[in-house]
């Protein structure tokens, strides 16, 4: 019997021996799998990486990266309460994206329609609300729909880094391509479809500011081949006579009255005057924000300006349209405020107004192979409104195409300001029935009357160089303070021809403009006095920008 019972308990060691050894390696197997995973996500990322991390490219249509394209969401049944419903359900788990580096959050699986009649705006701001808490996450705006979105705000102080703001499309869609990390829409896909805003006067309130705005950012980047639409037909007719116009009537004269009406009178009030209100939105708006990139994008029809970056560090723009007719009011197509080290290049420009508006605070602007027109050209300014003080600096604008427009390149001040406007460099600058290409005006008032005031924001070292074109009204139109003369200013391979068409013809005009002529100029710009003034005030340190 002890034989019997010592055989039998060798036999059970042996199966409980085996049973765990299986047991063993299938723990192994488990985790030797779970490795691998980790590895190969890791090793996509590489590739991606190695690639040129694609920057957000992808030939699939939808967020899961099957191939298959985003189908618009079908009517709930009843009592449904699945992801596609319009009341945003709880958050869906992310999707991976470009090879598993990125969670994807579609706004469709928070609610949005996409139907263009449907407000999406709560649909978006719970995609975005999610994708805050994940670092690398993307949102994604896929095409084939048109989003109507109100108002809305992406801010970016509590978000984890670098979130993309996609918009995915292949017909019909669009992009709001709003982000508040950095912005990727795919440049593999046509993005053909609009963001709409609303144009009743309940989603506005008694005015905002803008409408799409991201702030408080950090490597933000919008890319694709979209539309934001502003629909601001509704508020350029409704705008009132009040409001301030930058046309500077007394520089340009028509030749007759009916043209005079046909060039200088504000657009005819609507049936709807009155209902919007009067402080009009700018349609994409980013403050506060280091690192943005924006590129291949159309803003179309905004209220107000088109694109606005205030108080940003490191801005790209590029690959860019914005439209609007030119006779939109105040429809500034890039407008930088407080914002260092900018990059405008490769961008096609037609607005209302400025192509491009500098005002203080910004530095190191470089602005190249630009189209501008219809608008009011390049400017510096309006600087020192109401007695306040102005910093501008190395400003490079060159290879700028410009047609139809009512000013080339433009400084213009108030008077009564502080501050100065030094290292500027206008270059190779085409201009083709262009009102006034070169101005530099210091009385510059877009009321009806302005009071004299003799202090000035300086400005020093200007450079004109290869301006060549034709003109309408004058070629050179330099209007500086008496108290604080323009010195330093330079003309080189000046070359502008009249072109009459409705406007009289003037000879070039000098006030107080002091600097030098390096070749001879078409036409002659005699009035420009050589050297420096021998009288000149010198700023005092609470109104020098060197301090």
């Amino acid at each position: 019997m002890g034989g019997l019972s010592l055989k039998r308990l060798t036999f059970f060691l042996l199966i409980a021996l085996f049973l765990g050894f299986s047991s063993f390696e299938h723990c192994n197997a488990r985790k030797g799998k779970h490795w691998r995973h980790k590895h190969n996500r890791a090793a996509s990322a590489s590739l991606a990486k190695m690639k040129g991390k694609s920057h957000g490219k992808s030939h699939h249509h939808g967020s899961s990266g099957s191939g298959s394209k985003p189908k618009p969401p079908s009517p709930p049944g009843k009592g449904h309460t699945g992801p596609k419903e319009h009341t945003p359900p709880p958050p869906p788990p992310p999707k991976k994206y470009n090879g598993g580096h990125s969670a994807v959050f579609d706004v469709l699986d928070f609610g949005a329609k996409g139907d263009g009649n449907t407000d999406d705006t709560k649909a978006f701001q719970a995609a975005w609300a999610a994708a805050c808490k994940v670092q690398a996450s993307t949102v994604v705006v896929p095409s084939e729909f048109v989003f109507l979105v109100g108002p809305i705000s992406f801010s970016g102080p509590y978000c984890q880094s670098k979130i993309v703001f996609q918009s995915l499309k292949s017909n019909n869609s669009v992009e709001l391509c709003p982000s508040l990390n950095t912005v990727y829409v795919s440049d593999l896909l046509q993005l053909d479809g609009t963001i709409i805003a609303p144009t009743s006067s309940k989603a506005w309130g008694s005015g905002l500011l803008q409408w799409l705005e991201f702030t408080k950012l950090k490597d933000i980047k919008i890319q694709g081949k979209g539309v934001i639409d502003g629909r601001g037909s509704v508020w350029w007719s409704e705008s009132s006579l009040d409001d301030p116009r930058d046309d500077e009537t007394d520089l340009i004269v028509p030749i007759t009255k009916d043209s005079m009406n046909d060039s200088l009178d504000t657009p005819i009030s609507s049936e709807l005057s009155g209902k919007m209100p009067s402080i009009k939105p700018t349609a994409l708006r980013f403050y506060g924000s280091i690192g943005v990139t924006v590129t291949g994008i159309t803003i179309q029809n905004s209220p107000q300006c088109h694109l606005k970056f205030d108080n940003c560090i490191g801005v790209e723009v590029f690959d860019m349209i914005v439209s609007s007719p030119g006779d939109s009011l105040n429809t500034d197509g890039i407008h930088l405020q407080n914002s260092q080290n900018v990059l405008i290049h490769s961008t096609n420009l037609a607005c209302g107004d400025d192509c491009v508006s500098i005002q203080t605070g910004c530095s190191n602007v470089y602005i190249h192979n630009v189209n501008c027109g219809p608008g009011h050209g390049i400017s510096i300014g309006g600087l020192g409104r109401e007695n306040t003080k102005a910093c501008v600096s190395n400003i490079t604008v060159r290879d700028v195409m410009m047609h139809n427009t009512m000013n080339g390149v433009r400084i213009k001040t108030w008077q009564g300001g502080l501050g100065s406007v030094q290292g500027v460099l206008f270059s190779n600058i085409q201009v083709s029935e262009v009102q006034i290409p070169i101005v530099i005006d210091q009385f510059y008032c877009d009321k009806s009357k302005c009071k004299n005031q003799t202090s000035a924001v300086a400005l020093s070292g200007i450079t004109y160089e290869k301006i060549r074109g034709t003109y309408t009204v004058k070629p050179v139109h330099f209007a500086c303070s008496d108290s604080l003369p323009c010195m330093d200013i330079t003309l080189t391979s000046i070359e502008l021809k009249p072109l009459q068409e409705r406007y009289h013809l003037y000879e070039p005009f000098c006030w107080q403009t002091f600097g030098e002529l390096s070749t001879p100029t078409v036409p002659p710009i005699d009035c420009l006095r050589i050297g420096k003034p021998s009288s000149n005030r010198i700023q005092s340190s609470h109104d020098s920008c060197s301090a």
